[in-house]
């Protein structure tokens, strides 16, 4: 076993591997970012100065090749997470996949079986897994303050994402139900002790950003788990005013509800403006919601310093290339329900053909005769 803290390479130089960056500072006892790589020279260098990262790489595949380097996290548009990850795998160092695990059922598969093929891990980057004020709401649950529960509701609503290629669903695979919806349906799975999902029932629609996207920009989603409790998940890109994120719990015995932004935050009021206030809050001026301790409110420097202790086989892994594979195949019922307005029993196995989750919806007869 390796001594010191973890080394860690970053794949991407945007919003996703800035947070990787900034949480791997946060709790930096388990590991240290020592190599970033992105195609875009002066976005990786920009980082590498703002976090101290000496070594900076145009290739992915050249970072691999650095002996030191344990982990790397892939912070990537979703349609190149397949190469990568069977590239890091053969390289022999663990994986921190961001979600949704991949494009399609077949590329995760493949994920996993070159993790298990090469000896590495295969972790998904969930952090509702590990945002504490939802954690204490499973807490809460499993020790029975609820009774039975039958109801989880998880919402993830805001005007739209960071980087342009969210929006070509040729690499996203899919709008706020495949960007958003994959939080929900992992959190549901996991608040509910991995019960299997049994059927998947969604509607969603391109009511904002028509003029930028195909892809749907808000979406409904039923999920039914075996255990008889229900999922509700609503997700959009077309809600004002940044970033919202909630949980609802019901059961017979009680019942909890989780504002991930709201309780975090300070009522504020400015003539004038200021820095940032909250992810995707669009102005500071007038009645505002400023948080604090963001990521660590939203859990990721847990997450990826548990991953790190993985890594070195101190702890199991919580969240799993299998936990994304789960959420791959209820994204594809879903769309798949949207496209025939109907519910849709899993296991569900897509047509031949079928490229992306969103193809299910976008090629339907429904969807295209739509005015």
């Amino acid at each position: 076993m390796a001594d010191g803290r973890v080394k860690v390479g970053i794949i991407g130089s945007q919003f996703q591997a800035d947070i990787h960056a900034a949480s791997f500072q946060i709790m930096p006892q388990e590991a240290e970012v020592v190599a970033i790589a992105s195609p875009t020279p002066g976005n990786a260098a920009a980082l590498a100065k703002r976090f101290g990262i000496p070594r900076v790489f145009t290739d992915y595949r050249e970072m691999l090749k650095e002996r030191d380097i344990e982990i790397v996290t892939i912070a990537a548009p979703n349609s190149l997470h397949a190469q990568m990850t069977k590239d890091i795998a053969t390289a022999g160092k663990h994986i921190v996949c961001e979600k949704p695990l991949a494009m399609t059922i077949a590329e995760g598969e493949e994920m996993i079986a070159a993790a298990k093929k090469h000896g590495v891990l295969l972790m998904y980057g969930e952090e509702l897994f590990f945002t504490p004020k939802y954690l204490k709401a499973k807490e809460m649950a499993d020790a029975g303050a609820f009774g039975k529960v039958y109801l989880v509701k998880q919402s993830e609503k805001h005007f739209g994402p960071h980087s342009p290629w969210f929006w070509d669903v040729n690499r996203s695979g899919g709008g706020a139900f495949m960007d958003l919806g994959c939080h929900g349906i992992a959190f549901c799975y996991f608040f509910l002790g991995r019960s299997p999902i049994k059927s998947v029932y969604c509607q969603m629609g391109t009511y904002v950003h028509g003029d930028k996207t195909k892809a749907e920009d808000d979406s409904l989603c039923i999920l039914e788990f075996a255990n008889g409790a229900v999922g509700l998940i609503e997700n959009s890109w077309a809600r004002r005013g940044g970033m919202d994120d909630r949980i609802e719990v019901f059961g017979e015995a009680g019942v909890t509800y989780a504002n991930l932004h709201m309780g975090n935050a300070l009522p504020t009021f400015s003539e004038n403006g200021y820095g940032y206030a909250v992810e995707k809050a669009p102005s500071t001026k007038g009645w505002t919601y400023p948080v604090f301790e963001e990521l660590w409110n939203y859990g990721t420097p847990q997450e990826l310093a548990h991953f790190a202790r993985c890594a070195r086989g101190k702890e199991t892994p919580q969240a799993t290339g299998e936990d994304g594979l789960v959420v791959m195949h209820a994204l594809y019922a879903g769309y798949a329900s949207a496209g025939e307005g109907r519910k849709i029993l899993l296991p569900y196995q897509p047509p031949p053909g079928v490229k992306k989750p969103i193809d299910l919806w976008l090629n339907s007869a429904a969807h295209r005769h739509a005015p």
